[in-house]
């Protein structure tokens, strides 16, 4: 017998089964929480039929590294109740707004989801957008005259609570649902930005087989993920939903910014400026450069000493940062540096450019091994593996360093000012290789 249903989730996907899902499990085992989940299908084609075949329960498979401890952790997942495709059963999508034991609503219906569309419509059954669908709920909901919702957004763009809220008024306003409604959208429901950290691995191909036979069951949705997780929520509802209190890594707090810049910067800065000089030493994952003694004490020494200074040299900013190279050593995950190094011209502006920036403005001076690693981009984009926007490809490969410091359309500013740091790197890797170059930087 499943639990009091409580929880409306959109999507179906491998993130949400691999995270808040896990997080639901674990609260309803320890006697925190006691409550299902039932899924909506966001979009029209999607796996509920699948999920509902095996009564919506499913495996998971954390593993990874842990203070230092190699883990591998099976779960067995049975909070979902049943799932609803508004695209098939409209009426039993909307009459989720009228049992008053729903509390929360948790989405990712990816970066694409949170949008506005003008043409959608009150009377759609289903209306296309996400946004628009919601706002049809929770209308549905205010006419029952029952109180709001806890509403979670793990979608991956900044502020996504605040924009989905944004969206869902422009609604009430195009469809003149009137002012009662558009109070009670506001002040009843929270809309909390969130951010979410884990490496959800999803359905393990190569492993499928080896895996149902250690837990002695079929299982079509099958979901894999790394140990490591943070949510990062904005508000404070501990109360209703004790995720601190389960033991999860949860933060509720009243500006989710600083801790997306901690994650841009470290985890993600440390793997866009690794990768390209790490391809060009001839590294194929993130696992050798981790297994390399000369890339990964690089590494470390770029983020305990360039990148954490410049957002606050914390014992939580360095914790993540020693989190980080646990998650990188992951012996079960086997990240491709092509693949992170797709687009590299704007994740490097994103990631690594501001902390370059922001450290010469402190200290007076460029800091070296991110400034080595903008000329290992530069050196990379002269190969055949670049892989970004054709002009970016075709301009990066002829031009000289100096002419692509200047591009403003791709940094943000001209950095002629880098040149002399950046160039000289640039001939030396051309010159001597990368390893030369790792070994003066680790003198």
């Amino acid at each position: 017998m499943k639990a009091k249903e409580r929880i409306i989730q959109f999507g179906e996907g491998g993130f949400l089964r691999g995270f808040v899902d896990y997080f639901f499990q674990k609260l309803n085992d320890k006697g925190l929480f006691e409550g299902s989940v039932v899924v909506v299908q966001p979009i029209k084609t999607g796996m509920c039929e699948m999920l509902e075949a095996q009564n919506c329960e499913y495996n998971l498979f954390l593993r990874g590294v842990d203070n230092g401890k190699v883990v591998d952790e099976h779960t067995h997942i049975d909070v979902i109740s049943r799932c609803i495709n508004p695209y098939e059963d409209y009426e039993g999508y909307l009459s989720l707004a009228k049992n008053p034991d729903f509390r929360f609503i948790v989405s990712n219906t990816t970066e694409a989801g949170i949008v506005y569309e003008d043409d959608n419509k009150l009377s759609d059954s289903p209306a296309n957008s996400f946004p628009a669908k919601l706002t049809a709920l929770l209308y549905e909901r205010f006419k029952a005259g029952l109180s709001g919702f806890i509403i979670l957004s793990c979608e991956l763009i900044d502020h996504n609570g605040e924009e989905l809220l944004k969206c869902c008024k422009q609604y009430a306003s195009k469809w003149e649902l009137g002012a009662d409604f558009a109070s009670w959208l506001e002040k009843e429901n929270s809309f909390c930005s969130t951010l979410v950290d884990r490496i959800v691995t999803g359905f393990p191909r190569d492993e499928h087989k080896a895996l149902e036979e250690r837990i002695g069951q079929k299982d079509n949705m099958m979901d894999t993920a790394e140990i490591f997780h943070l949510w990062v929520i904005q508000g404070n509802h501990e109360d209703e939903l004790p995720l601190q209190k389960a033991g999860f890594n949860v933060v509720w707090t009243d500006n989710v910014d600083p801790y997306k810049k901690r994650k841009v910067r470290i985890l993600n800065g440390a793997h866009t400026s690794m990768v390209l000089a790490a391809r060009l030493y001839g590294l194929e994952t993130v696992g050798e450069c981790m297994k390399d003694e000369k890339v990964s004490s690089l590494l470390r020494k770029s983020v305990f000493e360039e990148i954490i200074p410049t957002i606050g040299d914390t014992e939580d900013n360095r914790k993540f940062g020693e989190a980080v190279f646990e998650r990188f050593s992951n012996p079960f995950i086997k990240h491709q540096l092509l693949s992170i190094a797709l687009n590299s011209v704007s994740k490097f502006r994103a990631r690594v450019l501001p902390t370059i920036l922001e450290y010469k403005a402190e200290n007076g001076k460029y800091p070296e091994i991110l400034s080595f690693s903008l000329a290992a981009l530069i050196a990379f984009y002269k190969t055949d593996e670049a892989n970004d926007g054709e002009e970016i490809v075709k301009f990066m490969k002829s031009a000289s360093v100096a002419d692509i410091l200047k591009r403003e359309d791709y940094w943000g500013e001209d950095l002629s000012d880098m040149y002399d740091i950046v160039n000289r790197w640039v001939e030396k890797i051309e010159k001597d290789g990368v390893a030369a170059c790792y070994d003066e930087l680790l003198k």
